[in-house]
């Protein structure tokens, strides 16, 4: 369901083939997350002046927001040679031990999604990252031997969505860890006009800004939205993207003013219509949207929470006054949790 979704966060197909022309090079270059920008030009600058390879580098933040474009930016900064793998693909440690063994001295190694590697490839990658070396098995059982192997000093830049899933050991080991934040609009504007330039899209500034108001503050949707506007632009008007060709491109896609999709809304006024704003269990209000428990609570709920138009309390899950509002519908008297249930994260029983 994700992967389908205009507004969803996960890279598709397309996305991979035109993100590699929009992606900035440079880290001058790359617009937001000033704060992880400035952190991690320290880094790499007097990585430079020493001579040496910089400390493994650990991003964290949601899917579309730029771990992959840094990675490839930090390549490019040291000049050095970029292998990428991702956590999935390494399933055993025999993998990650062939993959280590072949890199050059500073090269850099991008593992996307690190938290999925397989636990035995992520012991492995302790002693790799600390010492330069793997202990490669040979044999089995009681005549097994461990040999150690060195390798070419290299640095790690892991790349992960859930930060917390991560074990204390390996996130230890990163001596700079940067946590990407969602984009504002302004930010995002920016980001719009500069891929409408690369793809030759005649946008104006207030249509730039309507694509980066209901871009959910991520890059890569607000990339995609572009693209979108783009096709109505192209097959319905002259190709020129004005603010109101804008808003009636991304209405049509079902993308509405606050950056929701169907999915978003059909949640909000299951929640809201058949349930009265709650309280109601996750596997109830999927039940009754006709979806996966596990779509609902992965795939729509981080946004409508972040957005403050739905709250998780241990009784279930609430409707909070701005979801009425939203849809324009008039809140019973009684509805609105207490301040206290807005901020508690506790989960219902189902």
């Amino acid at each position: 369901m994700s992967d389908e979704r205009l507004v969803g966060g996960e890279q598709s197909v397309e996305d991979r083939a035109i993100d590699a022309a929009l992606r900035p090079k440079k880290l001058d270059d790359f617009i937001g997350q000033q704060r992880v920008r400035e952190q991690l030009s320290l880094v790499l600058h007097s990585a430079l002046r020493r001579g040496r390879a910089p400390d493994h580098v650990l991003l964290s933040g949601g899917p579309g927001l730029g771990k992959t474009t840094l990675a490839m930016i930090i390549a490019a900064e040291l000049g050095a040679p970029l292998r990428i793998t991702s956590g999935p693909a390494i399933e055993r440690a025999g993998d990650l031990a062939a993959i280590l063994s072949t890199l050059t001295e500073g090269e850099v190694l991008f593992l996307d999604e690190i938290h999925r590697m397989a636990r035995p490839a992520e012991e492995m990658l302790y002693l790799a990252m600390e010492d330069f070396r793997v202990d490669v098995v040979v044999g089995k059982g009681p005549g097994a031997t461990a040999i150690p192997l060195d390798i070419a000093p290299f640095t790690l830049v892991g790349a992960t969505t859930r930060a917390g899933m991560l074990p204390g050991p390996l996130r230890d080991r990163f001596g700079f860890v940067g946590h990407m934040d969602f984009y504002d609009p302004a930010e995002l504007e920016v980001i719009v006009g500069r891929s409408a330039g690369l793809l030759g899209v005649r946008i104006e500034d207030e249509a730039a800004a309507e694509v980066a108001f209901r871009s959910r503050g991520t890059p890569r949707i607000a990339n995609r939205l572009l693209r979108r506007v783009r096709d109505y632009a192209e097959v319905r008007a002259d190709g020129l993207v004005t603010r109101d060709l804008a808003r009636a491109a991304l209405d049509l896609y079902e993308v509405d003013a606050q950056g929701l999709d169907r999915l978003d809304r059909a949640v909000l006024r299951a929640l809201l219509t058949k349930f009265g704003g709650g309280p109601v269990g996750l596997s109830t209000l999927a039940v009754s949207v006709g979806e996966e428990p596990e779509t609902v609570e992965v795939v729509a709920e981080p946004f409508l929470v972040r957005q403050g138009l739905l709250a998780r309390t241990p009784r279930g899950r609430i409707a909070t006054p701005a979801a009425w509002a939203h849809l324009g519908l008039a809140a019973p008297p009684q509805q609105g949790p207490a301040p206290a249930a807005l901020f508690d994260v506790g989960e219902e029983a189902d």
